[in-house]
């Protein structure tokens, strides 16, 4: 049984916009990056009509945006594709329960990389994860989201059973804004996932960094 008392604060998993061109993003992001702590930037592209991104489409965000990550000591994480995760050196992958299984992803990232899994709204699914080796579990989503269409509707109290639980870190995603982050880090959330909520706040990324800093060392020193 974990100890909720000894988890380390939480911290911020940003994601990246679903569309965006690299070298023109690339100077908000790095105002994003230096505005406070930010533990992993995770980069998840769409194509047109929601289709899947082209590889060169991550390649060449990748060749952009991972060095000024890594800069800042930024995990940077690639979302659906193990192979090219280990391709271009990332520090991990994010898969989906429609994409790879855990062991799949790991065999081609190798034991070195982190492998995150999204786990919705479902125990059942995190504890399978836990057991085929995640270096996290991703629960939501908790709000509505612009980014993407929710598969599930998750509780705060789900963050909470796992943070008593079990010693992985998990992550609360969907719809986190500066307005509603607290509630689920109070509940026990290890890593709060957002998208919009820095990239479309209305003072602008950096200052959603900032504000989202606050609230986590807040909230986690009084959970």
């Amino acid at each position: 049984m974990s100890d909720p008392d000894q988890r380390p604060a939480c911290r911020l998993y940003l994601i990246t916009p679903p569309r965006f061109e690299p070298r023109a993003f690339a100077d908000t992001f790095k105002a994003a990056l230096d505005a406070g702590d930010v533990a992993s930037l995770q980069l998840r592209l769409k194509g047109d009509n929601e289709a899947p991104p082209a590889a060169d489409d991550i390649r060449y965000a990748t060749e952009i945006l991972m060095p000024l990550a890594r800069e800042r000591d930024v995990a940077f994480i690639i979302n659906d594709r193990p192979d090219l995760a280990a391709e271009l050196d990332a520090d991990g992958v994010h898969v989906g329960q429609d994409d790879m299984s855990c062991r799949e992803a790991r065999k081609l990232v190798g034991p070195d990389r982190a492998v995150g899994v999204t786990c919705h709204s479902s125990r059942h699914l995190a504890m399978e994860a836990g057991e085929a080796g995640a270096d996290y579990v991703a629960f939501g989503a908790f709000y509505e989201t612009d980014t993407k269409i929710p598969i599930s509707k998750a509780e705060p109290e789900i963050l909470t059973w796992w943070a008593n639980l079990f010693v992985l870190p998990c992550v609360a995603i969907g719809g986190i804004t500066v307005a509603n982050a607290a509630p689920l880090v109070r509940a026990g959330a290890d890593f709060l996932a957002v998208s919009s909520g820095v990239w479309a706040h209305e003072d602008g990324p950096a200052a959603a960094v900032r504000k989202l800093n606050v609230i986590m060392a807040e909230e986690s020193a009084a959970r």
